[in-house]
């Protein structure tokens, strides 16, 4: 497709994980493309804990490109398993693996494991904004209201 960007991954440990499938977009129609845990054992993450799954991948994201990384639904309606800084924000001068940020919301243990699905990943176009210094700003009908304003 044109003006589509190229992605490129590259498998951390290819002899070891090659089991792992890469993120993909599962229907034809997907925004995202889920992502897969890359686990060496099951994983058990209590209510209210935070832990950094790997993936055993890196990327290459072309420059004016970023990859959000967002919840899966089910994972959130059903267990209330959901991502700590959702959404996660990967820059495109990043190389490092990708590690999924997952919290436990829900009321029991969740237990992940080798090559479960965990998150989704979005690629967006990005702006870096020109930073321009004032002494003022343009005055608007909302001015400063702020949570809650309009009511509940």
């Amino acid at each position: 497709m044109e003006n589509t960007p190229a992605i490129r991954f590259l498998r951390l440990n290819p002899d070891k994980n090659s089991d792992i499938p890469l993120p993909r977009y599962m229907t034809p129609y997907s925004a995202g493309m889920d992502v897969c845990a890359c686990l060496e054992e099951s994983l058990v993450i209590k209510p209210g804990d935070i832990a950094l799954i790997p993936t055993g991948f890196a990327v290459s994201i072309p420059e004016g490109f970023e990859i959000e990384i967002r919840p899966r639904s089910g994972l959130a309606v059903k267990h209330g398993i959901g991502i700590i800084n959702s959404p996660g924000t990967i820059d495109s001068d990043y190389r490092g693996e990708i590690m999924i940020a997952i919290i436990n919301h829900g009321k029991k243990d969740y237990t992940f494991v080798r090559g479960d699905r965990i998150a989704q990943m979005l690629v967006k176009r990005v702006y870096q904004a020109r930073i321009e210094i004032a002494g003022s700003l343009d005055d608007t009908k909302r001015g400063k209201g702020g949570f809650g304003h309009t009511g509940v």
